[in-house]
């Protein structure tokens, strides 16, 4: 299949449900009257915010909930769904802020959509999960002390997964998944999205000095369930005012398990810092607060702490080069799909001129700082 024919493909693989589409699904396979209904932004998949008008079988219930729709490639594979959906429902038992999952008028967890687009027959796996309040931590300042929160809540996330049992839990072997920290080297296939540039440079770097010191360590790496994608829009906060009258913000709600897979618990650290990098004025220093949080509950070894720094460098290569990809084959979602990319190339840039040492050095001082109980 020709590079094009493969673009072609992935373009086509998003769902392009229409509102009244969207509403009809909520009501034929969930049985919940729609009142109003809006999509969500997201990247390869589609949502939608729903809003269900009260019925006497309804007051007691949620009046708000997300609908998902997978892709095409995505909806191949409703185990791999399944899974994700039991693993939000045994975190809600555990005590995390994740959605309910909500049952389908068969009582499944999942539903196949087949549309006749007017040239095929797309199949479609959809669900409904209740809606969380709260707000993105991209549109808050963050504290230090959020920050470390968000560290402990990664570890807790990811110790809590140790227990989950399920008869398909071996679907989280995605092996050539592109946002496995693991696959880095397959980034190749994409860098001519980038054109040449220095950004490009770097990336050929990152995935080379990847190959040589990161896939020669995997093996002394723990492994463990990561959650994959803790970003600044997939953890939600709610405010309470301190003793001092200003904002203090906790965690209220954890989204997207989407990119759920078997990793390592230092993937899940270097995920989370880089993401928590991008809104920060203080980016470099980030690390060392996420750092101290997880730790704080699973502490890192010495050969995953070493690898740490080119593993925050791997994830922002992933996602700066798929965003760039993805604008090719969706120019129409390019303000969401380029987020990261409005400061990520500069703090990569940073992290890149500065060097491993004088990164590390940063953020293993101000780990170490909280073991005293003065966080710098």
């Amino acid at each position: 299949m020709s590079s094009g024919d493969d673009q072609q493909l992935q373009a086509l693989a998003k769902p392009t449900f229409t509102e009244v589409q969207a509403s009809a699904v909520v009501e034929s396979v969930f049985g919940l009257k729609v009142s109003k209904i809006q999509p969500l932004p997201s990247y390869d998949d589609q949502n939608f915010h729903v809003h269900i008008s009260k019925t006497k079988d309804t007051t007691d219930g949620p009046i708000e909930y997300v609908l998902k729709i997978s892709n095409t490639e995505s909806s191949k594979n409703p185990d791999l769904i399944e899974v994700q959906n039991h693993i939000i429902m045994f975190l809600k038992a555990a005590g995390f802020p994740t959605a309910s999952v909500c049952r389908t008028k068969g009582d499944n967890t999942t539903s196949l959509m087949s549309i006749d687009s007017g040239t095929e027959i797309k199949s479609y796996l959809v669900r409904l999960l209740t809606y969380l309040p709260g707000k993105p931590i991209a549109k808050i300042p963050v504290s230090t002390q959020l920050l470390y929160e968000i560290g402990t809540l990664a570890a807790k996330l990811d110790k809590a997964l140790e227990k989950f049992h399920h008869p398909k839990l071996s679907s989280l072997h995605r092996e050539n998944f592109i946002w496995n920290l693991k696959n880095i080297p397959l980034l190749e296939k994409y860098v001519n999205a980038l054109g040449r540039n220095r950004n490009r440079e770097i990336v050929e770097q990152v995935i080379q000095l990847f190959k040589e010191e990161i896939m020669t360590k995997l093996s002394h790496f723990r492994e463990c369930i990561n959650h994959g994608d803790l970003n600044d829009h997939n953890i939600l906060v709610e405010s309470s005012k301190s003793a001092f009258g200003d904002a203090v913000y906790q965690v209220s709600g954890i989204l997207d398990f989407g990119d759920m897979s078997y990793g390592y618990y230092v993937f899940e650290v270097a995920i989370t810092i880089m993401y928590m990098m991008i809104e920060s004025n203080n980016p470099i220093q980030v690390g060392g607060h996420i750092l101290a949080g997880f730790e704080s509950i699973i502490p890192l070894t010495a050969v995953e702490r070493s690898a740490l720094f080119l593993l925050v460098c791997s994830r922002f290569c992933q996602s700066l080069v798929m965003a760039a990809y993805s604008c090719q084959l969706h120019p129409e979602n390019k303000e969401y799909l380029m987020i990261t990319a409005k400061t990520g190339w500069k703090h990569l840039q940073q992290m890149f001129d500065m060097g491993q040492k004088a990164v590390e050095e940063i953020w293993f001082e101000t780990a170490k700082s909280y073991e005293s109980g003065i966080s710098l």
